[in-house]
């Protein structure tokens, strides 16, 4: 790493960089709440290697990563970005991630597509909630991680502080590499713990120097702690007997056994980056402690059958595995695809097969075809550069996949292959939307269904009840943008409205009702009466409809006249347009024409009957209950436990879920948590997350179904 001096070679810039095997690629992806400056070292980073002549700020809308519209103006990132560079001969595929909630589904691609995770902390601002339990799934899959606390030079910032923070939130394993040297508010440069060398930026340039004794004390507590924890990770027991007697270790065979732990996952250095301060140590790490695409875990691959496939390695001549893990529309290239190569080689012009399955619920239909691959890019940011083939451990981009959606496998045509989907939170914010004109209705299924293409975190539904068109997403933040798109990129105006929630009608209690359908028009006319009983059924039994019809006063071939037009009524509904329910009708009396009665007769007679039995029994709205399972925070069980009854929820109980996190059960009214995804977001600060499951019907009280009654 840095302590190696390695001088630290370049790639030149406005090419693309390009390696010939795996174990010369690095797939890092960048994590962090947003506001921790990831977006801020992938340009430092990227500077620092000579790929770009400056970097860019965020506050001025020229970064590299953040180059779409809505992140120029918002100043945040939303989507995805990969920026490959060059340093000392390894290439290194950064992904800067979204650092917001709402965009976990990018972020979550971005652990699928890395081999290690660089954990951006601020050191004005510590560590968010969703961070930590990044950090968690990180370590149930063994990724190697480091944190890069960036900030260093900001007027709040507090390095000792945060890295305190970092080891107790983090855990076992996490020390620091360097120590920043801040005068008067400046930082100087970094003090490497190994080597006990300073390397000092104060002249804009790297150069190296004795730390001096104002530093010893400091230096000898932190450097304590960093031998004994990488002796710990050692896989040569004598270390520590040695360690322990008093006798020195070679800097080298420390620095050996370091960079085996970080690639093995075990343990976890602490960077830090300021202003011109740290690029070149962070890169050194990436490449001489991260492990390269050869040492990652392959994820689990299927035939099309299901059937798994054990013989699968990160081989660039073996039989091609690929992932879409980005999907972007481009106005005037059209749909580009970013691609992981887990196996084979991807060329030009080469025929694939593509193959997605497990996202029907989403809108995303299960689909395999064959495409011909376009041309291949290697990615910086919005630029595309030409690049020759994609082979297995790199990343690269695919122009013009006309079928291809994220999370997509790409393989072989003669042997169709499927890689499992990475796990993706449901969207739980309903958005009920609609064209703002005809020319807008027009063209808004067309650019829905690339929104879906593009983002599996988005699902579409068209609501067959409340005929409401409903875009069910993770957050406000999600809706914006995604709103933004359709009126910026596809030119669509749409606009929100009030989401209905689909309720039910049924009958408060017994009664009879008469259905009478004569009229005399001239020429051939109408005649139907029936005479129905009509009673409600317990929860849940549905509608059944009895005959009892004697003496043939109704004819045997009208009687399922009646019971379609009772059908057809209980659709409409009777008093607010929802479909009723548990319902028990009985046909008891009835008479006909020899020449008037017809089927069509009938049906209106049945639906009458079913219109007058409402005016004479209350009439009750039913709505759906859900079971809602909450997963938060220790801290705020207490808080959510409360909401949840104050929704007019009924708390089922709760159970620990590991450590430190408990279970929330409870049945709550789906009209009460339309938005509860925002609100349990705000209310355990981002460390929270629900899911809904629909339960049965029960009735709506009082005061709100008279509210409803008169909006339906």
């Amino acid at each position: 790493m840095a302590e190696r001096h390695s001088g630290g070679a370049v790639g030149a810039a406005g090419r693309a960089p390009a390696a010939d095997r795996a174990d010369a690629i690095r797939n890092v992806v960048l994590v962090g709440h947003s506001g921790a400056g990831k977006t801020t070292l992938v340009e430092q980073l990227l500077a620092a290697t000579g790929t770009i002549q400056r970097p860019g700020r965020v506050e001025d809308g020229n970064t590299v990563s953040d180059f779409d519209e809505v992140e120029v103006r918002q100043q945040r990132s939303v989507n995805l970005a990969s920026a490959p560079l060059m340093f000392n001969g390894i290439k290194i595929n950064l992904l800067d991630t979204p650092g917001y909630a709402d965009f976990v589904g990018d972020l979550r691609a971005g652990l699928r597509a890395a081999d290690a995770a660089l954990f951006v902390v601020s050191a004005s601002e510590g560590i968010d909630g969703l961070t930590r339990i990044l950090w968690e799934e990180c370590s149930q899959v063994g990724m190697p991680r480091a944190v890069v606390i960036t900030k260093i030079d900001h007027q709040r910032a507090d390095f000792d502080e945060v890295l305190t923070t970092c080891q107790d939130v983090f855990g076992d394993g996490v020390a620091p590499l360097y120590l920043p040297v801040i005068t008067n508010g400046h930082v100087n440069g970094l003090i490497g713990l190994l080597s006990q060398t300073f390397f000092n930026y104060a002249t804009g340039t790297r150069t190296e120097k004795d730390p001096g004794a104002e530093y010893a004390s400091q230096i000898e507590d932190h450097r304590g702690v960093l031998i004994e924890g990488i002796i710990q990770e050692s896989e040569d027991e004598s270390l520590m007997e040695r360690y322990l007697e008093g006798e020195p270790i070679e800097t080298k065979v420390l620095i050996d056994d370091l960079e085996k732990a970080v690639a093995r996952g075990s343990f976890y250095p602490v960077l830090c980056s300021g202003l011109g301060v740290g690029a070149t140590e962070v890169l050194e790490l990436i490449t001489q402690g991260f492990p390269s695409p050869l040492e990652h875990p392959m994820p689990e691959i299927t035939d099309l059958s299901g059937k798994l496939v054990k013989d699968i390695t990160c081989d660039p001549d073996g039989p091609l595995v690929a992932e879409v893990v980005k999907t972007t529309s481009d106005p005037y290239v059209g749909r580009i695809s970013l691609v992981r190569v887990f196996s084979g080689t991807l060329r030009p012009d080469m025929t694939v097969h593509v193959s997605g399955h497990g996202l029907a619920e989403r809108g995303h239909e299960d689909h395999d075809v064959d495409e011909r691959i376009g041309t291949l890019t290697c990615p910086l940011g919005k630029q595309q550069r030409g690049a020759a083939k994609g082979l297995a451990g790199d990343i690269v981009a695919v122009a013009k996949l006309s079928r291809a959606e994220t999370g997509d496998t790409l393989s072989d045509v003669e042997r169709p292959l499927l890689m499992t989907a990475w796990q993706m939170p449901d969207p739980l914010l309903p958005v009920a939307i609609r064209a703002k004109s005809k020319a807008d209705e027009d063209k808004l299924s067309q650019a829905l269904g690339r929104l879906v293409a593009e983002d599996p975190t988005l699902r579409l539904e068209n609501n067959a009840e409340t005929r409401q068109l409903v875009l069910w997403c993770m957050g406000e933040a999600h809706t914006d943008v995604l709103l933004d798109r359709l009126s910026k990129r596809h030119g669509v105006e749409v606009e929100r409205v009030d989401l209905r929630v689909p309720l039910r009608e049924t009958f408060g209690g017994r009664c009879q009702a008469m259905g009478r359908n004569v009229k005399q028009t001239g020429g051939h006319g109408q005649y139907a009466i029936c005479h129905l009983e009509v009673e409600p059924l317990p929860s849940g039994g549905g509608f059944e409809f009895v005959d009892k019809i004697v003496g043939g006063v109704v004819p045997r071939q009208f009687i399922p006249s009646v019971e379609k037009g009772v059908r057809a009524q209980m659709e409409r509904g009777v008093v607010a347009g929802y479909p009723m329910v548990d319902v028990r009708v009985t046909l008891y009396d009835g008479k006909a024409h020899s020449v008037d009665s017809s089927d069509m007769a009938f049906q209106i007679a049945g639906q009458l009957a079913l219109k007058e039995a409402a005016s004479k029994v209350p009439t009750l709205l039913l709505e759906p209950v859900d079971e809602v399972s909450v997963l938060v925070a220790d801290d705020y069980v207490g808080s959510v436990m409360s909401d949840l009854s104050s929704r007019r929820g009924r708390v089922l109980g709760t159970e620990p879920v590991g450590t430190g996190r408990t279970l929330v059960k409870a049945e709550v009214p789906e009209l009460e948590i339309t938005r509860y995804a925002i609100d349990l977001r705000s209310m355990s600060h981002g460390t929270g997350s629900f899911q809904r499951t629909f339960l049965r019907y029960e009735p709506l009280p009082s005061n709100l179904a008279s509210k409803v009654a008169a909006t339906g």
